[in-house]
C-alpha cells in the first residue's frame, strides 16, 4: 500500500502561520518551502511534512541568529584597592 500523503493548500500554509498568501508564494518561489504547481498559476500544494520541516528549520535559524546577536553580560573589571 502507498504512504497516505496529507496536502495543504497555500491559503491553509497561510492560515496556519498567520501570514498573507502572498508570503507563502513567495517562499514556494524561492524554493525555502517544498510544494508544487497543479493546474493554474496560484494552484500550489505543500505537503504537511514539508511545513513541518519548514516550521523546524525556522526554529533553528531563529535559535542560531539570536546566539549570534544576544548581548554580553558586561564583564567585571578589577578595581584596584
Amino acid at each position: 500500500m502507498a504512504p497516505e500523503h496529507q496536502f495543504l493548500t497555500a491559503n491553509d500554509v497561510a492560515e496556519t502561520l498567520k501570514v498573507d498568501v502572498r508570503v507563502v508564494w513567495s517562499l514556494l518561489k524561492s524554493g525555502e518551502l517544498r510544494g508544487f504547481q497543479v493546474g493554474g498559476r496560484k494552484m500550489w500544494r505543500i505537503e504537511a511534512s514539508a511545513l513541518e520541516d519548514y516550521i523546524a528549520r525556522q526554529y533553528e535559524r531563529t535559535a542560531r541568529d539570536t546566539e549570534v546577536s544576544a548581548p554580553r553580560e558586561p564583564q567585571s573589571t578589577p578595581t584596584a584597592d
